[in-house]
């Protein structure tokens, strides 16, 4: 129990938090972990019905593209990498880069997110010619891509400093960055899942070099793999520093770990609860970010659902690909009318969005709704693999 977890202190705190009041990260674990379930999520509720008074909730369609699957970085909740010269790895041509995205705008979507392993042998001129590429045949395509551990590895590919690999990449066409990479910013759990990568601090520099050149991005967190509820804190204590320096996080994406086909072997995970008042506090506590995003790829669509109760605002991608998260096991589709239909069950009025969160298209009523069965997620040849037959079909 928390030092001061009295119900009369969880309620002060979540009716300052409710109110709009900024809570420390000492308020934020007390919440996190004391604080009344029901409690907890109708004081995230006002905070989002304060925010977006139009009762709005969003979607995007977007492809994620996966340019590689070679990587150095070895870390070992990942099952989508392979290590150089390893048979499994392969590298997409800029052609078949361009043929995804011409399928992508041919389905509605308005985003593509590159995201792909530490290859040793791309350095920044692929990625200007990708990015390049991609704008000139495809301009109304926004890319949102990257991360900062990709800046990072390029610049130690291409010798470079953070700023100038940051500044070439978006004149080459990237408008945003992602927020890969991150998982937990925390030094112990970050050493102990990714010993190969940046560390947090540097993750977070990026991205505070690129907000200050203009480049906004997203930030996220994977829980689940063995970290500590203060750590957990810890971790969106790390990115509200920076955003209140900076503003340009626009959005906070939490998701879980999965557990198959990776180092780690899911000895730890996050259940469903603990990822509903993750999501909750986290809307509590980010009183400087905008847009709370829940996940249905890797907690279902129940729990998808369930996090428009507890703060969220946004479903995130119909995710016409993935492969990295499905490849540690995420099993979960969708298309376009399920996540309407789940955005309108929840009492929500949903809309397509932007990379910006402007809005598209506003389904105000089912009889409008759009029907195109091809704007589905799916797995890639890479995810089927690893499923049995039966699982599959």
């Amino acid at each position: 129990m928390h030092p001061y977890a009295g119900e009369v202190g969880i309620a002060g705190v979540l009716d300052r938090a409710a109110d709009g009041g900024r809570i420390t990260p000492d308020e934020a674990l007390l919440l996190y972990t004391d604080a009344p379930l029901h409690a907890l999520g109708q004081a995230a509720d006002a905070v989002r019905r304060r925010r977006f008074p139009d009762n709005i909730a969003t979607y995007i369609i977007d492809r994620n593209i996966n340019y590689t699957n070679v990587c150095v970085t070895a870390c070992k909740f990942c099952a989508f990498y392979r290590a150089p010269k390893h048979d499994e790895g392969w590298t997409h041509s800029q052609e078949e880069i361009l043929r995804r995205c011409g399928e992508a705008v041919e389905l509605g979507a308005t985003q593509i997110m590159l995201q792909g392993g530490h290859s040793p042998e791309l350095g920044i001129e692929w990625y200007e010619q990708t990015f390049s590429a991609i704008k000139s045949n495809y301009p109304q395509l926004t890319l949102h891509s990257l991360g900062a551990s990709e800046v990072v590895h390029i610049s130690k590919t291409s010798t470079l400093d953070f700023g100038t690999v940051i500044r070439r990449l978006n004149a080459a066409g990237l408008d945003s960055f992602a927020g890969a990479g991150a998982e937990i910013l925390v030094q112990r759990p970050r050493t102990a899942i990714a010993p190969l990568k940046e560390d947090g601090e540097t993750w977070l520099s990026v991205m505070e070099t690129a907000h200050r050149l203009g480049v906004e991005s997203t930030a996220t967190f994977m829980m689940g793999t063995g970290e500590t509820n203060a750590e957990r804190i810890e971790h969106l204590r790390m990115i509200r520093d920076v955003q209140d320096r900076t503003g340009g996080f626009r959005s906070f994406i939490p998701w879980t770990y999965q557990p198959e086909n990776n180092h780690l072997r899911g000895r730890t995970q996050a259940t469903s609860l603990e990822y509903l008042r993750m999501v909750a506090v986290a809307r509590l506590f980010f009183d400087n970010v905008n847009h709370l995003q829940g996940s249905w790829l890797t907690t279902g669509k129940d729990i998808g659902q369930l996090t428009l109760h507890f703060g969220a605002d946004d479903l995130g991608s119909v995710m016409l690909e993935e492969n990295v998260v499905s490849s540690a096991g995420a099993r979960h589709r969708s298309n376009r009318t399920e996540l309407i239909d789940l955005i309108r069950g929840a009492g929500r009025i949903p809309a397509q969005r932007d990379t910006l969160y402007n809005h598209l298209v506003v389904h105000r009523d089912p009889q409008d709704d759009p029907v195109d069965d091809r704007v589905h997620s799916h797995f890639s040849s890479t995810a089927l693999r690893l499923l049995p037959v039966a699982a599959a079909n």
